[in-house]
Formats: structure tokens, C-alpha cells, sequence
């Protein structure tokens, strides 16, 4: 008996090694010279299929959100259910011995929404209340963002991404994903700056125009994005074609509390109510570890507060559609838990989990929630063996829920079509510069469930997209298994 499991297992590993070989050669592919692959293919019992460099760090871009998504569901409950403590509330306090003062008080909902078609957790509700309460004077707006401690950005992101959707700044009070929206509208000749305008109508932000209409033909490529000043203002630049379509582009925002502050403001004399102009922010800064974080602020009498979506829905979103914001607000919604709201008590959390996993601490490093971060490290074992871990616990299958499926929706609705893991993949997509990543579940040939963990790194910069070669390769382990 003894050497026949010998013989099996020297079988096994004989077959492993010829697997990897064969993911190997499909990877390293000509015009992918010099880009570091890893990956990974494991079943259920944890028999490993694949390995190639399997133990090496990674730069795993958004599938860092794998790991905050886990932490979530790990330790917060019952996501189904709406929680009004993550509802954004309006204040009224006294301010003697002048009129009384509104406070916004975000409470970390990342999708609060204002927007003249909105249904559900609308700011406009908040500024409906005020307006039919007895008090049609007030002082200046104050915007309470102090739930979280005050910072905009995760070390490690890249400057020239803040002023993009991927990276808007992080916020307790965030309205519209803290993004707008321009339109760039192309002169009628050649030689003339293009027009700029807000597609909402919102204009909260000052816009530098620097974007010049030419005869060639443009697309949105040509356009760039960049911060102008640290408050409230911001530059686009580059070339649209005379005849062009207008093109639309999100624009985070500089001051996300101040920016809603202003959208409040605005609200509130579209129906009729007196206020001062100014806007004053109430925040909180990041303590020192052996200083105790101050509570934040409950004061003045609460005249509305919204109830926003159940957070399954908001977890959902933000993995189908790899929303970074969302995902850093969640971190910090972990941060709760048992620290004070901060990204570094949410990695707590997150850290505190993979020590359940069994992952070694050496594996891993994460400096964000989302995966903007370049400091963010993770192995492919280490990645495999958390979503490994994931199916034997009781959320398994709504974890599953969350993940984008080939072929069909979210960052994977245009791959793995036509293939034979069309809707059988179930996977979490990652993209930076010089990065590609793809970790989650998939259906093989045989009905076998795998989970596996794919990376792409440092791949040169005028190296095309690895994702063509990590896609082939899983259609290929799949059709194999």
C-alpha cells in the first residue's frame, strides 16, 4: 500500500509539473518579453494543478479588493439589511448669538447621490427636510467628515491618477462617488481652445482649459486630466478634432466634504432658504497610535437622515465594477470595528483574518483597500488560499455572488467570450501600469470547481496587455481539468 501511494503521488506531482510546464510556455509569449508571470490553479481539497512561481510577491493591483471584500463579509454580519447608522444626517445647532448652523454629517455611505433623476438616498431629501422644518434663516453650512480621520489618499497611489475616477479621494461624506462629469466640446476650426462644460450643470470645481481643437482625428486618449491646486480647481489639456464628438470624462473632486458642502448649499436656495455662503469643514486628523482618536462630534438636533441600500448591494457594485472609493470606504467601515475608522485599523482587521487563513505574514504586505497602491504585495498561493478559505465558510456562496462572471457582466463582460469558460469564470480582474491580474473560481471541462490565482508584473512599457495570455492559459488549465 505503502508504494502505491508513493507511485500516486510521484504521478501527481509528474502531472502538476507537465501542467505547469504547458501554462508556462502560453504565457511567456512573444511581444511579452520580460513581464513576470505567477500563477496558481488549486481544487477544492487544495491539491495544486498549477504552480509557477507560486511563492514570489506580486503587485496584485484591484485584486486587493478580494481581501477587503473578504474582511467585510469575515466581520460584519448581516449585509443584507439597510443600517442607518451609515445614513447621512443634517444637524441644526445654535450658534449664539446669531442664527442657527446646519451640519452634514457623513457617516462613510458611498453612495449617496445628487442627481436631478435621483430615487434612492438622494441629498436632495436632507435639503427638502430643512426646508420644510420651522427655521427658514440659518448660518453658514458645516460639513462633518470626522467619522474617518482626514486622509484623502492611501500612501502609494500615483499623483496623476487623483484627478481620474480611479483615483477620487476618500471621504466620510462623499456625494456622487466625489466625481463629476465635463463634457469637451471641439471648436469649429482648427486652432481654437475647445469648449469645456459641466454635464450636470454642478460647476463646484474651477476648470483650466487647455485642450485645443486640431484637424487630425482625436479620441478620448488625447485628453488628460491633472490637479491644478490643492483646493477646488483643475487642469484638462491636450487635442480634440474638428468634428469630434463630444467627449465626457469624470473628474474627481478636490475637497470631497467641502464639495458637498457646496452641492448642499446649492440645494437649499434652489428652495428658498437663507444661508451664509461660507462652509465651514469639520474634520479629524490621523492620531498618533499612543494618542487616543477623539470621538467625533454628535452635537445640535438631527432634523433628517437618510437610509442608505443594504451594503451587499454596495460590495457587489464595487467588486462587479472594481470602484476604488467604494472599497477604501469600506476598509474604513472595518476600521470601526474596533479601532477608530482609519485605513490602518481596517488592515487590522484584514491582517486578523489572514492570520485565520493560515497565510504566512511574510505574503503579504497592503498598504490600501482597493489596490491603488504600489506598495500592495501579495504571493498567488497566498491569494488562492484566502479564496480557498472563503468557500468553507458560510458566506461563501454571496461572496462568490460578488465577483465579476466571463463574459457576462462587470470588468469581465468582454472576456473569455466565445470560450469554453463563457459564464463559468468567476473572477476578480486587476489592472495597473505594467500590471494584469485575474484571481477567483472557475468551472472546468469536467464540473470541478478551481480556484486559482493569476499575476502578471512588471511588464515593460511598451510591452502590450498580459491579460490575452492570462485569459488563453485558465481557458486552456480549464479544458484540461
Amino acid at each position: 500500500m505503502r508504494l502505491v501511494l508513493s507511485a500516486l503521488a510521484a504521478l501527481l506531482l509528474t502531472a502538476c509539473a507537465s501542467l505547469s510546464d504547458r501554462a508556462r510556455e502560453r504565457l511567456e509569449q512573444p511581444g511579452l518579453e520580460g513581464t513576470r508571470f505567477g500563477l496558481i490553479v488549486l481544487t477544492l481539497d487544495g491539491r495544486e494543478l498549477v504552480s509557477i512561481n507560486a511563492d514570489e510577491r506580486f503587485l496584485p493591483a484591484s485584486n486587493t479588493k478580494l481581501f477587503t471584500a473578504a474582511a467585510a463579509f469575515h466581520r460584519l454580519g448581516d449585509m443584507t439589511q439597510p443600517d442607518p447608522r451609515m445614513g447621512t444626517s443634517v444637524r441644526m445647532v445654535p450658534d449664539e448669538p446669531g442664527l442657527p448652523n446646519l451640519i452634514l454629517v457623513g457617516a462613510g455611505d458611498p453612495t449617496l447621490i445628487d442627481a436631478d433623476d435621483c430615487m434612492r438616498n438622494c441629498l436632495s431629501d436632507l435639503a427638502d427636510a430643512v426646508a420644510s422644518s420651522a427655521i427658514t434663516s440659518f448660518g453658514h453650512v458645516i460639513v462633518d467628515s470626522s467619522l474617518y480621520p482626514y486622509e484623502l489618499w492611501p500612501p502609494g497611489w500615483s499623483h496623476e491618477d487623483t484627478a481620474t475616477r480611479s483615483g477620487a479621494p476618500v471621504s466620510a461624506l462623499t456625494v456622487n462617488s466625489n466625481e463629476v462629469r465635463i463634457a469637451v466640446t471641439p471648436a469649429a476650426k482648427a486652432g481654437e481652445r475647445a469648449t469645456i462644460t459641466f454635464v450636470d450643470g454642478d460647476g463646484i470645481l474651477a476648470i483650466t482649459n487647455d485642450v485645443w481643437t486640431v484637424e487630425e482625428e482625436t479620441s478620448g486618449d488625447d485628453l488628460f486630466l491633472e490637479r491644478a491646486s490643492p483646493f477646488g480647481s483643475a487642469r484638462i489639456y491636450g487635442k480634440i478634432g474638428v468634428g469630434t464628438a463630444k467627449i465626457e470624462r469624470p473628474l474627481a473632486v478636490n475637497e470631497p466634504a467641502y464639495a458637498a458642502g457646496l452641492r448642499f448649499s446649492f440645494l437649499l436656495a434652489e428652495r428658498g432658504v437663507a444661508q451664509d455662503a461660507h462652509i465651514e469643514h469639520r474634520h479629524r486628523v490621523i492620531q498618533h497610535p499612543d494618542i487616543p482618536a477623539p470621538k467625533a462630534p454628535n452635537s445640535g438636533i438631527e432634523i433628517a437622515r437618510l437610509v442608505p441600500p443594504p451594503l451587499i448591494e454596495n460590495v457587489t457594485f464595487l467588486m462587479k465594477q472594481s470602484q476604488n472609493l467604494h472599497a477604501e470606504l469600506l476598509l474604513r467601515r472595518l476600521g470601526l470595528i474596533e479601532g477608530d475608522g482609519s485605513r490602518q485599523a481596517g488592515l487590522k482587521v484584514v491582517e486578523a483574518m489572514l492570520a485565520e487563513v493560515g497565510v504566512p505574514r511574510w505574503s503579504w504586505d497592503l498598504s490600501d483597500g482597493s489596490g491603488m497602491s504600489v506598495y500592495n504585495r501579495v504571493t498567488p498561493r497566498t491569494t488562492a488560499d484566502l479564496l480557498l478559505w472563503t468557500t468553507r465558510q458560510p458566506w461563501a456562496e454571496a461572496f462568490r455572488n460578488t465577483l465579476p462572471i466571463g463574459g457576462v457582466d462587470g470588468t469581465l463582460r468582454r472576456r473569455f467570450t466565445g470560450t469554453s469558460l463563457e459564464g463559468r469564470i468567476f473572477a476578480k480582474t486587476g489592472t495597473l501600469r505594467g500590471t494584469n491580474a485575474l484571481s477567483g473560481f472557475m468551472l472546468a471541462k469536467s464540473g470541478q470547481l478551481l480556484v486559482f490565482s493569476a499575476y502578471a508584473n512588471e511588464r515593460p512599457s511598451e510591452t502590450e496587455s498580459a491579460i490575452w495570455a492570462l485569459d488563453a492559459t485558465l481557458v486552456a488549465i480549464s479544458e484540461t481539468n
